[in-house]
């Protein structure tokens, strides 16, 4: 059996090119970002924090401004008050729809918090489909590529909302790169200009160069503790996209009549702030973490999602495991080579939105935050975990191979 640091030091080698791609996307994204902080005039008094209704919170207003010339915006609603991204998709879904409209899912299932949400299975108390939304969800073909005749077959009726999905969730599908994205969105207003496409744009924030709004998109959403908030937001989410649609999720937020103009930021601002000006580089350590670990399992055997060489549009990486045990093993060595929490044996449980077991290593300094460098998956065939974020591509490294040592004491590598 090889010795690991042998292959690690190989795998040094070959990565080297791939991450000289991702080279002039940081110099591009770190250049959006400084821009508009500086149109926007950020300065030391943007940091305070306020308390109560958060009235007149010049801070706050800023740091939308900030967030919607970052992401192509006419505007941004950017609160520590949305606390996860399916929040933040939530807000979009049930602000914007209402009974009698049809919504649809054109890259097959998606995540599975959504599922009782949109209630997919049956009309769960308070979903989409209880409240008289129609669902529709056009599954992939074979090849993972979208089904188009079956699209333009659905877009012979109107749709009120067709909802893509940038990552791949816990699926191996491919994720949804930007010249994809464009494609989707010219097709789909050519046929229905009025047909609001939202995207689920978590995990993808300064991943390429330009963003889904720049690409035909009306509003998209997503979370903090991801990619935008730079390793330091300890929680909130962001919408973004055309202010009529912001506004109405705003109101799904607070309330009609109030919307955004209340929502104090508290002590939030300055990691808010500081974590954006931070973005475009830990978001391409965890992209050079991510190609790492697919070329270093793939040496070893396993199968992995997306291949190396692929165009990065998130920064998750699937490794198939193949089984239970292996998958265990995997999230234990990545809990042990974590900041926080290491001594802790993670082990699956049942997680309110998912439909089985989940396991998750993430000992991190915001719970949960996926940027710091975390490992989770459904415990279900073919028993693939899916890892995301590092802050620095040398902690990835530790945990990774932390991650193959635990394999190799459950059970030895790939079959």
């Amino acid at each position: 059996m090889k010795d690991l640091d042998t292959i690690a030091s190989e795998v040094d080698r070959e990565a080297q090119v791939y991450f000289d791609q991702l080279d002039p996307v940081e110099f591009a994204n770190h250049t959006k970002v400084l821009n508009a902080f500086n149109e926007a005039r950020v300065s030391s008094y943007h940091l305070r924090e306020t308390t109560g209704y958060g009235y007149d919170d010049d801070g706050r207003d800023t740091m939308e401004l900030v967030f919607a010339r970052v992401f192509g915006a006419e505007k941004a609603l950017v609160r520590g008050q949305i606390v996860s991204g399916t929040h933040a998709i939530a807000l979009c879904l049930f602000g914007i729809l209402r009974p009698g409209d049809r919504l649809l899912a054109v890259q097959g299932k998606p995540y599975d918090t959504l599922d009782k949400i949109i209630g997919k299975h049956a009309p769960a108390e308070g979903s989409l489909t209880q409240m008289g939304v129609t669902y529709r969800e056009l599954a992939l073909l074979p090849d993972g590529e979208i089904d188009w005749p079956g699209l333009d077959n659905e877009l012979k009726q109107p749709v009120k909302m067709v909802m893509l999905q940038r990552s791949c969730g816990y699926s191996l599908r491919p994720s949804l790169d930007m010249p994809c994205l464009r494609k989707l969105c010219q097709f789909i207003k050519k046929r229905r200009p009025e047909t609001i496409i939202f995207v689920d744009n978590c995990y993808g924030e300064l991943v390429e160069a330009t963003e889904p709004l720049e690409n035909g998109a009306d509003i998209i959403a997503g979370s903090l503790i991801k990619n935008p908030g730079g390793g330091l937001a300890p929680t909130g989410g962001y919408v973004a996209g055309r202010e009529k649609l912001v506004d109405m999720s705003a109101n799904r937020l607070t309330a009609p009549g109030i919307g955004a103009d209340v929502g104090p930021s508290m002590g939030w601002l300055r990691m808010f702030y500081q974590g954006l000006y931070l973005a475009p580089h830990l978001v391409m350590e965890a992209l050079r973490g991510a190609i790492w670990g697919a070329l270093f399992f793939r040496r070893l055997g396993f199968e992995v999602y997306p291949a190396p060489s692929a165009v990065r549009t998130d920064i998750i990486q699937a490794v198939v495991l193949g089984t239970a045990p292996r998958l265990e093993a995997f999230c234990r060595g990545v809990q042990a080579a974590s900041p926080v929490d290491s001594h802790v044996v993670p082990i699956p449980a049942s997680i309110p939105g998912y439909g089985h077991p989940v396991i998750m290593a993430a000992g991190t300094f915001v719970q949960g935050a996926s940027l710091e460098f975390t490992a989770d998956a459904p415990l279900r065939e073919p028993y693939a975990a899916y890892f995301q974020g590092g802050l620095s591509l040398y902690y990835t490294k530790i945990g990774l191979k932390r991650a193959v040592e635990e394999i190799r004491r459950c059970g030895g590598e790939s079959d």
